[in-house]
């Protein structure tokens, strides 16, 4: 297993949820971690708050001048390499099959997925020069169907999909392509996906709670831990880590 302490870091979406806490997660464990978001107060606040060995650059991953300027300022803060990087930036998108429009689907499968892909792209030398990973962002509506989240669950099963191709692809470039499929945790995207405001879109989520085998959310400290595990296990790719509390199981605690 690598050690953490050194390890430079780009995390995408980190402004807030989850992308928040695996930079806290991992700066609290020695690494250099770059955090991008498209709402700079947010981005800028986060790693203010985390302290110096966090930097936060302003961007968008549906930019090709935003993502290599991520990619620039995460060597520059990481000491000129770039050891994981983390590709949790996404948005949500929901609705009956008889509402959902082109134009929204399309900006949805840009932002999830296409800016992932080509961020990964601009990160890849200097992946490769530190035979680093690359850890993407699955969800659990892979695995469980629920009505109207069709345009997200489609972007995720195609992000999983594509962990194994990248997987296949870079092995032999020494560099570790694996995915995260977190269960249900409440992070600012669910207000985002039309639940209503924070208190109605918690309350909303947390009635998924006995849904999980283990009768509970999980919380965003739990998923940094498997980004941890996927950055540090040498010999981890081509991974679906499940993190769920058995939400993809199916069953449901009365």
């Amino acid at each position: 297993m690598r050690p953490v302490e050194g390890m430079s870091v780009l995390v995408t979406g980190g402004g807030s949820g989850i992308g928040e806490g695996i930079a806290r997660h991992l700066t609290a464990l020695g690494a250099m971690v770059t955090i991008s978001g498209r709402r700079a107060a947010k981005v800028h606040a986060v790693a203010e708050s985390i302290g110096p060995r966090c930097r936060a650059v302003v961007g968008d991953v549906t930019s090709a001048s935003d993502r290599s300027a991520m990619v620039e300022a995460a060597l520059e803060h990481g000491g000129g390499g770039l050891d994981v990087l983390v590709n949790n930036a996404g948005n949500m998108y929901r609705g009956a099959l008889s509402e959902l429009r082109e134009e929204q689907l399309l900006e949805i499968f840009h932002s999830n997925v296409i800016g992932a892909v080509m961020l990964t792209q601009v990160a890849l030398d200097a992946l490769r020069a530190r035979q680093g990973a690359v850890i993407f962002m699955g969800s659990v509506h892979s695995q469980r169907a629920f009505p109207g989240a069709s345009p997200y669950a489609a972007t995720k099963g195609a992000i999983e999909t594509l962990t194994g191709v990248l997987a296949a692809e870079l092995g032999p470039q020494q560099v570790r392509v694996s995915c995260v499929r977190p269960g249900g945790v409440f992070t600012e995207i669910n207000q985002r996906a039309g639940l209503g405001d924070d208190a109605t879109a918690k309350a909303r989520l947390d009635g998924l709670a006995p849904a999980h085998a283990l009768g509970r959310l999980g919380t965003v400290a739990e998923v940094a831990e498997a980004v941890e595990y996927l950055a540090r296990a040498e010999w981890a790719t081509g991974n679906v880590l499940t993190i769920d509390g058995g939400l993809g199981l199916g069953v449901t605690n009365a």
